[in-house]
This record gives C-alpha cells, structure tokens and sequence, in this order.
C-alpha cells in the first residue's frame, strides 16, 4: 500500500454528470452543491469529460462527453479553465479530492491531432480513420506510434500542472494497450501521488491492476441484475465475490453510473426493491463505493446522453441520511479500509444461508457487521458466533449480542452495526 496516497483506501467516489446536474450545466452552477455534497460525507468527485465535444459526426444535439476535439481545453458548455480551476480550488478547501475522466483510446472526429497527426490514429483498409467498436463518433489512435503516447502523457501532466487534480478515470482502460499505462502512470506520479481507476474488470483483466489502484466490479454489478430478475439462487452472487477475491486490486462497487443509468435504466428499474441493500453492499463490502449523480434523490429517470436533461433536484433527497451514515461509516472505521491487509472480511453463516447475506469486516478491535435481507419475502434467523455490544447505524440503537442472535427482516431489509 503506497502511503503517500493512503486516502484512497478510505475514500468514496461521487460521479458528476456536469451537463445534467443543473438548469446551467456548468462549473459554477455545480459548486453551489459541494457543501451538500461535503455534509453527506462524499470525498472523491469524478467528473466525466470536461474537454471539448467533436462537432464532426456529433450524436444527438450537444454530443457525447467522450467524442474529445482536445485533450487540453475546456468543453466551452460548461465554462472556463479558469472556472474549473476555481471549482477545484474550492473543492481542495472542502477536504474534496478531484479526478477527471480521461477518454485515452480514441478522439471525436475534428480532434485538431486529425490534421496535424493524422499518423497518430489507426486506419481502415480504405485508408480512412478506423471508427471505435459500435461507436460512429469515435476514431482510434494508434498506440504504436511513440510521439502519440509522449502528447498523450504530456496530456494528463497539463491537467495536474495547470489545476491541480488529484487523478484520473480511464475510460475504457483495458481498450488502451497496458504497456502504454505501464510507462505512462509512473510519468503522471512524478508530479504527485494520484488515483488511477480504470474502466476495467479486475477478473478479465487482472494484469491491469500491476499500475491501477482501483476497478469496476462489472461482473457482480451485471450478475446481481441477472440474479434479481431471474431469481437465482444466492450461491451464485457468492460465487462471484469468492473469484473477485482470487485476482489483485481494489474494486469499485456501483449500482448506476452514466453508461448504466442512459441505456439501462436507474438502479431502481434493475434491482427494484433491492437497490437499497446493494448500495449497503457497496459502501461496506471490500472496496471503493461509487455513486452517480443524483442517486441521493433518488433519481428515477434515465438522463439522456447527448441531449440536455438535467436532474430535477427537490429540497429534500430522501436518499442523502442515509449515505450520509453509510459514507461517514466507512470513513471513520478502519475495518472498512480497501485493500488493507490488516483488514478481515469474513462471510457468516447464519440459519437461512438461502436468503440471507452476512459478512463482517474486523480490523483489530473495530468491526462491521452487515446484514443483507437478498429476497423478496420476510425472513427469521439467526446468527452465531458473534459476541459483544454493537451499535445499528441507522437507528443508533445499542444491542448486547449472544452467541446465538435471533433476527427477523422484511423483504431486502439491511442491518449493519458497529462494534462498540
């Protein structure tokens, strides 16, 4: 575990849909929301793409945040270098930390490296610039052209200079050759120590967790969809875990992003009833939770993609208590330290191994304990072998445990107590 960037560990990643999250869909819009943001105990902001947007083949009326014209402005639709620097300045002051999303395999069409460097991109048969797989406003760049791989290091170091962001999201990391993160990554940490979260499964891609400090469970988040509608058996979500615990790296848990919620629907039209215990899962489970834009509300629409649709905030997110207890938890207890070797995560047994998922996560004398209610029908049971006085989190109701507790929970019903 690297040190000097410890605060990953311990972190929580809120993902920001610029466009989407205000009426103005700017820098200095969005900065109105970070103390919200800050009481409901978010640490990391990613913000998709804020480079400019490819005019050329441009889907829908605004484009999509990942058709990138240059890798060193700023997309005009939200404001201002300028603006962005004072918003990351702002978030630093607020304890925040800042990535930004990194689009490294492919550029929109009218990328200005199109006309100077059109040898830096990939070519068809035909002598055209090979379109990115199923994506018509996306060209390829060529990453056996050595100039290409210094401008697009040279990149990223601009972003770190210039306003001081403390990583990056790769998007579509593992379509990016790994050679090319493998000399590229340690460039960008000569600057500073940073956060480097791939768009990429650890379990098909584990040879990419040798440089990245984080990666999408995109296996567990397809699988509990599949296990939701088709009413498997729990055995078959505890499988996955048990082979996410046989490859390397620190997995980020998610039940929505920006790709999810636009062509899949919210996490409340995949999982129903169970989105709110999967989000109990993610905040506790070992790893990084990540959480989208609006998921607090809770958002119920699916926001369009190139389009402007922006969330309908009301005073009140009914959702923000509860993350706000579920990420001030993992914050302040040690037990719930990603990647930490002093960590313990243990699955517990309990009289109805069928329905219910228990785990605990110990780290020397402080523990979590979580219970997970996984069907649609009520459930009694018990739990053995757990011993000591604990705090429920949400109720902050004091509990002595015996060796044998008794529990009764209702439909996708979640329990999660501190150790006192």
């Amino acid at each position: 575990m690297n040190a000097t960037k410890d605060w990953i560990y311990s972190t929580n990643i809120y993902e920001v849909n610029l466009r989407q999250y205000t009426k103005e869909g700017t820098f200095n819009a969005f900065a109105q929301h970070l103390p919200r943001l800050k009481e409901m105990g978010v640490q990391t902001l990613w913000f998709m793409p804020i480079t400019p947007i490819s005019k050329k083949e441009m889907k829908g009326t605004m484009g999509s945040y990942y058709a990138c014209s240059d890798y060193t402005s700023i997309n005009p639709e939200f404001g201002t270098l300028n603006d962005f620097k004072k918003l990351v300045d702002y978030a630093h002051k607020l304890e925040f930390k800042v990535i930004i999303d990194w689009v490294a395999n492919h550029t929109g069409w009218d990328h200005g490296w199109t006309k100077k460097h059109p040898d830096w991109y990939e070519k068809e048969s035909n002598g055209e610039f090979k379109r990115a797989s199923g994506m018509d406003d996306i060209i390829e760049l060529d990453y056996r052209n050595k100039d290409m791989r210094k401008a697009m290091i040279d990149a990223m170091k601009f972003w770190v200079r210039k306003c001081g962001i403390d990583g990056f999201r790769c998007d579509l990391a593992f379509w990016v050759e790994l050679d090319f993160w493998l000399e590229a990554i340690p460039q960008v940490n000569e600057l500073k120590p940073l956060f480097w979260l791939a768009e990429a499964d650890p379990l098909q891609y584990p040879d990419y967790m040798q440089v990245f400090d984080a990666a999408y469970a995109w296996t567990w988040m397809h699988k509990t969809e599949e296990w939701y509608r088709q009413k498997l058996p729990l055995k078959t979500l505890i499988k996955v875990l048990d082979d996410y615990d046989n490859v390397p790296g620190v997995r980020a848990w998610f039940t929505s992003n920006h790709d999810e919620n636009s062509w899949n629907g919210s996490e409340y039209e995949k999982y129903g009833d169970m989105a709110k215990a999967l989000a109990v899962f993610s905040c506790t489970w070992n790893g990084i939770p990540l959480i989208y834009s609006g998921q607090e509300l809770p958002n119920l629409k699916r926001l369009k993609f190139f389009e402007k649709d922006a969330i309908e905030w009301r005073e009140n997110s009914e959702l923000h208590d509860f993350y706000k207890t579920l990420l001030n938890l993992r914050t302040s207890n040690p037990a719930l330290r990603a990647g930490d070797p002093e960590t313990k995560t243990e699955k517990l047994t309990t009289s109805d191994n069928q329905h219910i998922f228990a785990f605990s996560r110990k780290d020397g004398d402080q523990q979590v304990l979580v219970i997970l209610n996984f069907s649609c029908s009520g459930a009694s049971f018990s739990l053995d072998s757990i011993n000591g006085k604990f705090r429920d989190v949400f109720s902050c109701r004091e509990m002595e445990f015996s060796n044998e507790k008794n529990f009764q929970l209702n439909p996708w019903e979640y329990l999660v107590f501190e150790r006192l």
